[in-house]
């Protein structure tokens, strides 16, 4: 996967890039790959890249209004006993995310040495930047926190798990009611008969402690029954396994609990493909559509085409959609800059970072994890058969 690309480009060559890109030009496609030759004796391989810290994983600032791309790609090189899970968590991710970004890689023992690619750069939802915003489609919370008067925006992000089919999160504009600590857990008629059934019932209370599955914090939502919540169980972070609500990684929800108020507004959206910029430089992020999204994949694809045209009107040329066509189809969810026509040229961009998972030595046994997320697993494959 981490074949060696070209690097970026010369500033100047992005005041260029745009124009060209949207005015059907019949030689655009050589004048990239023109670059891309020119630029390959320029690449540095990942192995002879510095290595630096990683980037902050949940808080980003907009430079400009109308930046609607956060954060940068990294690689990080595993050790002989991390897993993917791990490294999700250590670096802001979903395990979904990071196992899209990896394909082929063995989520358990990705091996001494073995690069992973850390999908840690963001295209923001395409809705207004304030209170929560939940995309079921890329298993991912952003946060508006109000900015004060001269103050840049800034936005916070954080993985999420969401609902299994059959148990799908709303979607909908809604708001904050409540919020609790160390809550109880009055566990729902349906949810009690499908734990019955499966021969591991379950009390109509649960009460606060390690055997809770909304930790500690609590967000109400204004529609029944749905929450933003901690969770006893942080592997599933980033994956469908809930019964509708919305979890976070134990830490991330306690810091989000101490910024949202009673009353923010929470918007739930459903898209799997996004286009955003930063900089000039634009950018398309494809993921996997859930098992149950009703909409195509075209339309869903036309109508960003549509909501993208240049400053005189004109429409992204055919070149461009067949080119994020095809990074659809991929759906790694990583930002592709689209006017390299590469799939892979983030890899030219990613920064080498150091290794910063440190073992718990209280953390459950590589064994022990793999029977939690194969048990998860199961339960999804019944309810789709």
């Amino acid at each position: 996967m981490f074949q060696e690309l070209s690097s970026a480009v010369p500033k100047r060559l992005f005041l260029l890039l745009p124009l060209l890109a949207l005015s059907g030009c019949a030689t655009l496609d050589d004048f990239f790959a023109g670059i891309k030759k020119g630029r390959q004796a320029d690449v540095v391989a990942l192995e002879d890249r510095p290595v630096e810290d990683p980037i902050e994983p949940n808080a980003f600032v907009l430079t400009t209004d109308d930046q609607t791309v956060v954060g940068e790609p990294q690689v990080v090189f595993a050790r002989a006993d991390d897993t993917l899970s791990d490294l999700a968590r250590e670096y802001g991710l979903g395990y979904d995310e990071i196992l899209a970004a990896n394909p082929g890689t063995d989520p358990w023992l990705p091996g001494e040495g073995t690069p992973i690619f850390l999908p840690t750069q963001y295209v923001l939802p395409n809705v207004p930047k304030n209170g929560v915003v939940l995309n079921i489609a890329t298993k991912r919370l952003f946060y508006f926190p109000t900015a004060e008067d001269g103050e840049p925006q800034q936005v916070l992000t954080y993985p999420i798990g969401i609902g299994r089919v059959g148990w799908e999160t709303p979607l909908g504009a809604t708001r904050v009611v409540s919020k609790a600590r160390d809550p109880h857990w009055y566990v729902p008629r349906s949810v009690r008969l499908e734990h019955k059934e499966m021969g591991n019932p379950l009390p109509s209370v649960v009460p606060p402690g390690p055997d809770n599955p909304l930790g500690t914090r609590v967000l109400k939502l204004d529609m029944p029954g749905y929450l933003i919540h901690g969770t006893n169980q942080p592997y599933g972070v980033g994956m469908r396994v809930s019964h509708g609500c919305v979890r976070l990684y134990p830490e991330n929800i306690e810091f989000l609990y101490a910024l949202v108020d009673i009353g923010e507004t929470v918007t739930i959206i459903n898209d799997p493909y996004q286009m955003g910029q930063r900089d000039g430089v634009w950018y398309f992020e494809a993921h996997a559509q859930l098992e149950d999204d009703t909409v195509p994949a075209e339309a869903r694809l036309q109508a960003l085409f549509d909501q993208h045209v240049d400053a005189d009107g004109r429409p992204l040329n055919t070149h461009l959609q067949s080119h994020v066509r095809s990074l659809a189809d991929q759906a790694s969810g990583i930002p592709v800059s689209i006017v390299m026509y590469d799939a892979n040229e983030y890899v030219a961009r990613a920064r080498v970072v150091h290794n910063t998972v440190e073992m718990d030595p209280n953390a459950p046994t590589l064994i022990e994890v793999r029977e939690m997320m194969d048990e998860v697993a199961a339960e999804v494959e019944a309810e789709t058969m």
